[in-house]
Parts: structure tokens; C-alpha cells; sequence
């Protein structure tokens, strides 16, 4: 019943929460912000809109939305531009998974970055699907870009797994109706009613295969 796994990329491929975490932190302290102790948690999944909206907002960034995005963007592609932080067993879990499924990507960064990591990666010619959430209209925990990526792989959402690491992450996968598979980063916890939602949770990201091998035995 599993015809297409789908990927996210912050967290499960790459190690960018604290990356993503150490720019903002720094950029809403030199515009006269306020960072909360939850606002890390808060913006995971959160399409470019939504972020930059909510560091002006909420932690109250002296600067319009669209400046807030374009600056933050710029600093992560820099930090990019020295080291993209892979993920041990990214690269080849890929590879693996995509010689027996059809394989998407579901991200919530900025295609400028999902382009660049996969460039890096050596992945950019593997996804048959692959989608921002800055391409749709709602982020995460909105199912929107999950049903994007199953619509152009063109697959059933139910014929899905979907690879998530955080609370919204694995919202948005169960929202669309996927199966969910949880790879869960200890530095930032899902919340335990997202976590729920994961038919499997996988400590590495070199057990997926297997993990995916035993769903598809079972039927999930």
C-alpha cells in the first residue's frame, strides 16, 4: 500500500533547527526583539510568511515581514555557503528508500535553501516531487504541502509516508492523511500528542528502510 515516502528536510535530512535557531536569535536581539523560550518550537514548520510575520509581530522585529524574511534568509544561506550541516545516513537512507519507492520532499524552508542542501547532498536529481511551504498558502501543521507533493508524484496521501521530526511536522503528515513516520530530534522534542500520531518512530535515520520494509509487510 506504500507507494512514495516523502521526506522532510529541517531536522530529518539536515541539522538546521539550531542553525535556523542561533540566525534568528541573533537577528531579533540587533532589532530590538524579544526571543520567547518557546519561539524555536513555535516557528518549526511555519512557511517563510508565517515566520517573518511572527518575529515582526510577536517578538516585535522593528522591521516589515518581507524585510524580516529577506535578512534571515541571506544569514542562513550564508551560514550554508560555509558548511550545510547533513545529517549522518541522509545521503544514503535516501538512495536506499528511493530504489523501491517513489520518493517527495516536503519542506518549510525557502526553496533558494532546500535547493542548495540537496546540491549539497547530491540528492537534487532523486525527488520526484518536491515543495515549499512557501509555495503554498498555509505552512505546517496545514496539511497543504504534503497534499502538493502526493498530487504531483501522483499518488494517494494514503499511499504516503511521511517523514517528520516535529510537532507541526507530523501534524501536517497526519492532517493529509499519510502515514506517518517519526524521526524525532532530542534537542527539539515533539510535543507527545504529535508524536502519537507516528505509526513507527525511528531513533536514526539509517533504521528507516527497515522501518519502512516492516509497514509495507503489514500493510500500513
Amino acid at each position: 500500500m506504500i507507494a512514495a515516502v516523502i521526506f522532510d528536510l529541517d531536522g530529518v535530512l539536515v541539522d538546521s533547527e539550531p542553525v535556523w535557531e542561533r540566525v534568528r536569535r541573533a537577528y531579533v536581539a540587533e532589532t530590538g526583539g524579544r526571543w520567547r523560550p518557546d519561539s524555536q518550537a513555535r516557528m518549526m514548520g511555519m512557511s517563510t510568511a508565517e515566520w517573518s510575520a511572527y518575529l515582526s509581530d510577536d517578538l516585535g522585529v522593528d522591521r516589515p515581514p518581507e524585510t524580516v524574511a529577506r535578512d534571515v534568509i541571506e544569514r542562513m544561506a550564508g551560514e550554508y555557503a560555509v558548511g550545510v550541516p547533513l545529517l549522518p545516513d541522509a545521503t544514503p537512507t535516501v538512495m536506499r528508500v528511493g530504489k523501491r519507492w517513489a520518493l517527495g520532499l516536503a519542506s518549510s524552508s525557502p526553496r533558494r535553501l532546500v535547493d542548495e542542501v540537496l546540491a549539497t547532498a547530491g540528492l537534487s536529481g532523486e525527488f520526484a516531487a518536491v515543495r515549499s511551504t512557501e509555495q503554498e498558502s498555509r505552512g505546517k501543521p496545514a496539511p497543504d504541502v504534503y497534499l502538493s507533493v502526493a498530487r504531483e508524484i501522483g499518488v494517494e496521501p494514503g499511499e504516503c509516508v511521511a517523514v517528520e521530526d516535529s510537532s507541526n511536522g507530523l501534524r501536517a503528515a497526519a492532517a493529509a492523511g499519510t502515514i506517518v513516520v517519526a524521526a524525532p530530534r532530542h534537542e527539539y522534542p515533539p510535543d507527545p500528542e504529535a508524536l502519537s500520531l507516528a505509526s513507527a518512530v525511528v531513533d536514526h535515520l539509517g533504521d528507516l528502510p527497515t522501518v519502512l520494509n516492516e509497514l509495507a509487510a503489514v500493510g500500513a
